[in-house]
């Protein structure tokens, strides 16, 4: 029986300290010890995207990271995106550009164009699509989605210009 390993993370501004077993994932870690459930879990083989959330300021497929790799961390999952009420713009690209149908990708996507809106404030189509390129949707075709993106960026120009 492996020794447990105690862990510090932040997540969504919040600290967490918990004694976790060093093989358990970061998805599982957040969606079964936190009941931060946004975050899906899809393929567990770093094909789809669904459990994509923000470490440190990067995308990454929280299938991959070992719940000790991120101890010290800075996470955000899409429950920490919006503020209050208040949706993020990307969420409510999503919502208002039909950038969603059954919901389960979404997640996943709107994280990582969240990481490409931080570096990239006006993206054209091209980059978009490469942004989310490690995410896979059975539902929309990913035009929606591309759309969703591109009205998010747009709003959030507004707000910094204001």
């Amino acid at each position: 029986m492996t020794a447990k390993r105690k862990i510090t993370i932040r997540i969504n501004d919040v600290a967490y300290a918990h004694e976790v077993e060093p093989r358990l994932l970061l998805v599982h870690y957040l969606r079964d010890v936190l009941g931060l459930t946004g975050t899906h879990i899809g393929c567990e083989t770093s094909i789809c995207g669904a459990c994509t959330v923000m470490l440190n300021g990067e995308a990454v497929k929280s299938c991959t990271v070992l719940a000790v790799q991120a101890d010290g961390a800075e996470i955000l999952t899409i429950e920490g995106l919006s503020k209050g009420d208040r949706l993020h713009p990307l969420q409510e690209g999503f919502w208002e550009c039909h950038g969603l149908q059954c919901g389960y990708c979404t997640p996943g996507m709107i994280l990582s164009a969240y990481q490409l809106l931080l570096r990239q404030p006006n993206p054209n189509e091209k980059e978009i699509r490469h942004a989310i390129d490690g995410n896979l949707c059975r539902c929309t075709g990913y035009q929606h989605i591309v759309d969703a993106v591109q009205y998010a960026a747009k709003k959030m120009r507004k707000r910094q210009q204001a």
